[in-house]
């Protein structure tokens, strides 16, 4: 039997970046675009050309080799034409081959937040979808607050939706927009709408206000719709939007969908999604939720006793999905029993091929294991966890030592008086040999010692020249000045590869210096065709 095609649409870029607390960079997005392609989403809504400084940047240049591209807005403002509407051209004129207009497809929301009547609203939205598919691009639309206005007014409501097909619109996403809706409504709903438009042309964008984000996207599917939109991490305004990490693996691993339907999602893919979801947590400076379903560190952990004793025998009894099949890990915790599958892929992906029955894979497990217990974490630092792996394997060359460092700040007047800040690094090397000091000035700490420890390298100056550090996040893992300190630093080179190195020291300016060393070492094994 043809299975169907279920499309996924990740938001995290745009309606994530509305979550309290949460500033993207653009270093940031760039980092999230490049994780979102690694598990296999079909859509990544990059943010709102013209909005913010930020995004404009963003949406210089295409940012994704496979997923399609997608630029948000809105629908254009009533009273102006598709050329006077600023915003509205931002879009249009962006490098994406798709755009997603949002537009109000509640009449009483019409009413209230715009003040023009519906009829009017209806004729912006005819001209938006006309203009975008003019310019070549794939459109789709947000109906905001649809199942609230369509249980206020479900004639407007279908109206709305028919315009936008009728005008060419690829895909009409229902959303539930206060995440009120509850999943028998959504599918009594989502069903109504099929009756109108074909469920090929349908989407779902589910808010987590009740917890039932996940729930009701999934009540959509079954229901009609063929566009699923989330975030990573459930990630959003309020309470988050739909949680595509949990959705996927339903998605892929659950005979009542799989059975049915496909996604961009191959077991590859689905592998990457734990060290992914850690991976954007870690970029976030936060904490992973340990009991996060599928990739949380306690989502397959069980303490000794009967429990232990049942998964020995038949581990379906307490465990949904294989572990290793979302790229997790069975935890029994008094024997730490798991990891070498996870580790063997981590290999694998990083070039390192071993036997696993190789007795320098346990010796490599234990020590990850223990350096994680100390306030490591390589789910976010992929090329320090491939430097740990051939240091433990002893397939590690060593480039550089680093004899000493000083990094020196001082607060004083300058010779108008005024108050400054001078900072000063001095850092001592041997290659072949060969002592090297090198010193530097920055506006930091860690700026002067990055500085001078790559202002001279000897013979290997010339292969990391175009290195530059584009990234630096500190996360304190227990309180007070004494704390210990974990430092993620994000580097790139002029090939446009980025690599995150970490450093945990209770001193800030070690972990620095640390994940500094491992950037470095890092470019030169991927110059010398060590590093993958």
């Amino acid at each position: 039997m043809t299975k169907e095609r279920l499309y996924l649409f990740d938001t995290t870029l745009r309606d994530g970046a509305q979550t309290a607390g949460i500033e993207f960079s653009l270093e940031d997005k760039i980092r999230i675009a490049a994780l979102l392609e690694e598990i296999g989403v079909d859509y990544v809504e990059g943010g709102y050309p013209g909005a913010n400084v930020v995004d404009d940047a963003f949406f210089s240049e295409r940012r994704t080799k496979r997923a399609t591209f997608t630029a948000f807005g809105m629908t254009k403002r009533s009273g102006r034409s598709i050329g006077n509407d600023a915003g509205l051209q931002a879009i249009l004129n962006a490098p994406s081959p798709a755009m997603c207009l949002v537009g109000k497809s509640s009449e009483h929301q019409v009413k209230i937040a715009l003040g023009i009547s519906g009829e009017e609203n209806l004729k912006s939205l005819r001209e938006s979808v006309e203009a975008g598919v003019a310019a070549g691009k794939e459109v789709l639309i947000d109906c905001e607050h649809f199942f609230d206005g369509y249980k206020s007014n479900a004639a407007y409501s279908l109206k709305f939706v028919e315009t936008a097909i009728k005008a060419g619109a690829r895909w009409v996403v229902l959303c539930d927009t206060n995440g009120g809706t509850m999943p028998s409504e959504v599918a009594d709903i989502v069903r109504a709408v099929t009756a109108v438009v074909p469920g090929e042309k349908l989407g779902i964008h589910a808010h987590d206000d009740t917890g039932q984000a996940v729930a009701n996207s999934l009540a959509a599917v079954e229901a009609g719709v063929r566009q699923i939109q989330g975030t990573l991490n459930g990630l959003g305004e309020r309470c988050g939007n739909a949680n595509l990490v949990s959705i996927i693996p339903t998605l892929v691993l659950k005979p009542v969908f799989a059975d049915r339907f496909e996604t961009g999602v191959g077991a590859a893919e689905l592998a990457e999604l734990t060290r992914v979801s850690r991976a954007f947590d870690d970029l976030l400076n936060r904490a992973a939720d340990r009991q996060a379903p599928y990739v949380g560190a306690a989502a397959f952990a069980t303490k000794a006793g009967i429990h232990a004793s049942s998964i020995a025998k038949d581990p379906s009894t307490y465990e949904h999905v294989p572990p290793e099949s979302v790229g997790n890990e069975r935890n029994i915790m008094v024997s730490q029993q798991a990891g070498k599958s996870n580790l063997l892929t981590a290999l694998k992906r990083h070039g390192i091929a071993i036997d696993k029955e190789d007795s320098r894979l346990e010796r490599l497990l234990r020590t990850v294991k223990e350096r994680e217990a100390t306030g490591y974490s390589y789910d976010g630092a992929d090329a320090s966890f491939a430097i740990l792996a051939r240091r433990v394997l002893g397939t590690l060359p060593v480039f550089f030592e680093v004899e000493s460092y000083r990094a020196s700040v001082e607060r004083r007047h300058n010779a108008k008086g005024q108050m400054i800040n001078v900072t000063e690094a001095v850092v001592k090397i041997e290659v072949d040999g060969e002592r090297l000091m090198s010193v530097a000035e920055g506006n930091g700490p860690v700026n002067a010692l990055d500085l001078a420890l790559r202002k001279d390298l000897g013979k290997f100056s010339a292969e990391i020249a175009d290195l530059e550090l584009v990234d630096f996040k500190v996360r304190i893992l227990n309180g007070g000045t004494g704390a210990v300190t974990r430092v993620l630093v994000e580097s790139r080179d002029g090939t446009g590869d980025r690599w995150s190195t970490i450093g945990v020291s209770a001193n800030i300016i070690d972990a620095s210096f640390e994940a500094l060393y491992e950037s470095i070492t890092y470019k030169l094994l991927k110059t010398r065709g060590s590093a993958a």
